[in-house]
């Protein structure tokens, strides 16, 4: 499959058109795709979705994506590197995690708050005039419009929940998850007696009514975020292997270890080591 590089950490271009040129291209770098009007069918990793004005669509690295056009088609088109994200000072580093965790899961349009769509809506035609119109200060007032868009994209991709679950589950649930994923770094706060007591529920009841409603236990949860957290250290941050333990309340850099091998089969930094020679392969 042919990938596609990019150039610069940031680039914003507008296309019209009827027809899609790239088919099923994969890339090395994430993409914003804002629809401005048209509608057809968006194919991400062999799922198919329709899609209309407003959607707004993320592609991760190694995504393939493409898409059929029913008609004439006005897009905005944001790219950014890996090093865009991990070079940014973002204030809740988290929900820019959240979404590189959830985006590739989600085929469908990630806005999914009302006023969010309006927001974005605005922020991209604001985005397409600066890029237009190229006057002093343009490039950086690009970024800010670019970082809104991504923190508002997160915050609505952070309100996906597991795949088994659906839009009519008990409340309950919701909130429980809510609660680990607040306190995925204090282990303290997330053993099943301090969850159960929290909720009202018993530990025997609380565990058979998480596997009911996720289809998996809720160690099994708590064990996967925090995976994928630490994966994403690795990944888009400078973190030594001992602060990564120290953030999410191991004793030392054996007992992260020993928890990372069991459920990734190799230690910390041999993953770093891994991505990063997969960036260089892909570069």
């Amino acid at each position: 499959m042919a990938r596609e590089n990019i150039h610069n950490s940031l680039e914003v271009y507008y296309e019209n058109i009827d027809c899609c040129p790239l088919r099923d291209q994969q890339f090395n770098f994430f993409e914003f795709v804002y629809v401005l009007s048209g509608k057809g069918r968006h194919g991400i990793n062999g799922n198919q979705l329709p899609f209309k004005t407003g959607d707004l669509f993320l592609i991760t690295p190694n995504d393939y994506h493409s898409f059929d056009l029913h008609q004439m088609c006005e897009f905005i088109v944001v790219r950014f590197a890996p090093s865009y994200v991990k070079s940014y000072s973002w204030q809740s580093i988290d929900h820019i995690e959240c979404l590189l965790y959830y985006a590739s899961h989600f085929s469908g349009s990630i806005l999914i708050n009302e006023t969010d769509k309006l927001i974005v809506s605005n922020l991209m035609h604001n985005l397409l005039h600066t890029v237009e119109q190229k006057s002093i200060y343009g490039e950086d007032l690009m970024r800010h419009l670019v970082n809104a868009i991504i923190v508002i994209a997160a915050r609505n991709i952070s309100v996906i929940k597991p795949e088994s679950i659906s839009p009519n589950t008990d409340t309950r649930i919701l909130q429980i998850i809510d609660y680990i994923q607040d306190n995925i770094r204090q282990p303290e706060l997330l053993k099943i007696s301090i969850i159960a007591q929290k909720f009202g529920l018993s530990e025997t009841y609380l565990g058979s009514y998480f596997r009911k409603q996720c289809n998996e236990s809720i160690q099994q949860y708590i064990s996967s975020y925090r995976i994928r957290l630490m994966e994403h250290r690795l990944r888009f941050s400078d973190k030594r292997v001992h602060e990564i333990a120290d953030e999410f309340g191991f004793a030392d850099e054996s007992h992260i270890n020993k928890f990372f091998k069991r459920h990734r089969g190799l230690s910390l930094r041999v993953y770093r080591d891994n991505c990063k020679r997969e960036n260089v392969q892909a570069s």
